[in-house]
């Protein structure tokens, strides 16, 4: 057989240097080895490379895998085309996982099998040859699961009938149930889906440029206003509008948002100018909106605005019958995504999987399946393929082996003391609502 393909290697290990040396020269036809990243973007440069096999870590005494991940993020950036397959210890298999969301191919556990490597590494060359670049990400989207739990169909015969209405539409319930994709379902069902829905995350704009993000700004209005912006409002006219996070929305500017609600206009930050916009609102929140009225946190008269048609998706734990299938479309999309050959699940794998609290719902669930797609080296996933988090409540400092796990068991604490109240538990931690927001997002809470 023909040798083809180039190849980095990339270890500090110069022992592992020679071994992959003499092993892979038999199948490639050009094998370069270092024993530092420092020259990697230079030698990628410099000649015509397919692939690097890249260690997870360099420096003497750092074990942490971070200096594998910003070398796969330089090596993206300068060589977007160059497949990069992480060589890792078995305990920094988490970090390879997420090696892979960030753009690596795959990953070799060391101490390594000689054919399985070759295995892996030639099997990356032939699908580069043969697939074409756009197909990888083919028929990776999940469209919004309604499933076949008696809860679920009430929700969707409801929306049904008034997704092609006008009126403004509140979905609620716990993170991680998909209230983004339903009103993405709403909007597809809805008469006005030929023209855009526009997206806001309501709890990630910050209070100074609400304004502009949601209204848009003229030329001037402020110091870095170089041009005139279209604001949301204006992008969604003859769409529809999905606010997520309502709740997250300070006390003050719900007025500003109840004002273009109410006038269905908005004026642009630094113009007097009043200018006409035609939305359907559509809006979700994790929190208790009527709650937050009694305690002062939310306007009434803005509830009773966007709360023309109420919907609530039940947690996955109240629809059992809806995991297994789910499971099933989400091992399709990421067998797709990474070219993997997964595709069944054992009787005992979907045992396992409905018998789960899922607390973090199909959130949970979807990085579950993700991550088992990735690590499974077989067509079949079993119950030993899912390792499955333990419930939030055995959770407790003392257990704890860091600052961050530390941090996120505090935030979950006091989410649950305050009932979901955002405001409440910033004040209570000390921080601000964007800081909570921000560590929300990074502990996926």
């Amino acid at each position: 057989m023909a040798k083809e393909g180039s190849i980095v290697v990339v270890d500090d290990n110069k022992g592992i240097l020679t071994a992959l040396q003499m092993l892979l020269s038999a199948t490639f036809r050009n094998v370069i080895t270092l024993s530092s990243p420092n020259n990697l973007i230079y030698t990628l440069q410099r000649e015509k490379i397919d692939m690097v096999l890249l260690d997870m870590n360099f420096t003497s005494g750092l074990n942490n895998g971070n200096e594998g991940l910003f070398w796969l993020k330089e090596i993206k950036k300068h060589a977007p085309s160059v497949h990069v397959v992480l060589f890792t210890a078995y305990a920094e298999i988490d970090l390879a996982v997420r090696g892979i969301k960030e753009g690596a191919s795959d990953f070799i556990v060391k101490p390594w099998d000689n054919d399985k490597l070759l295995t892996v590494l030639t099997g990356i060359m032939n699908k580069r040859k043969s697939v074409p670049k756009q197909k990888k990400e083919e028929n990776c989207t999940v469209d919004f699961f309604w499933g076949d739990s008696p809860a679920m169909q009430r929700v969707r015969s409801y929306i049904e009938k008034v997704a092609k209405t006008d009126a403004t539409i509140l979905i609620t319930g716990e993170n991680g149930t998909g209230k983004g994709l339903l009103a993405n379902e709403i909007h597809r069902l809805s008469l006005r889906n030929k023209a855009p829905m526009v997206h806001v995350d309501m709890g990630a704009i910050t209070e100074t440029l609400f304004e502009s993000e949601l209204f848009g700004h003229v030329k001037g209005a402020f110091t870095d206003a170089r041009t005139d912006r279209t604001g949301k409002f204006e992008e969604a006219n003859n769409g529809s509008l999905f606010l997520d996070e309502i709740g997250n929305l300070s006390y003050q500017l719900q007025s500003k948002l109840l004002t273009a609600i109410q006038q269905r206009s908005i004026v642009r930050v630094g113009s007097n100018q009043l200018i006409p916009v035609s939305a359907r609102l559509i809006c979700a929140t994790n929190q208790n909106l009527q709650d937050m009225v009694s305690k002062s946190l939310f306007r009434e008269d803005l509830l009773y605005r966007i709360n023309t048609i109420h919907v609530e998706i039940p947690p996955l734990r109240e629809r059992p019958k809806d995991i297994v299938p789910l499971a099933e479309q989400f091992i399709q999309k990421y067998a797709t995504r990474y070219n993997r050959d997964v595709q069944v699940l054992t009787k005992e794998a979907k045992a396992k999987l409905t018998a789960h609290s899922w607390d973090g719902n199909i959130r949970e669930l979807e990085h579950t399946m993700e991550k088992a797609v990735i690590i499974c080296e077989s067509e079949t996933l079993g119950e030993d393929d899912f390792h499955l988090a333990r419930k939030k409540e055995s959770a407790t400092i003392t257990s704890v082996s860091t600052l961050e796990e530390m941090e996120k068991i505090m935030i979950q604490k006091s989410m649950d003391k305050q009932h979901g109240n955002l405001s409440a538990v910033a004040s209570e931690l000390g921080i601000s609502r964007q800081t909570l927001y921000n560590k929300m997002k990074k502990y996926e809470l």
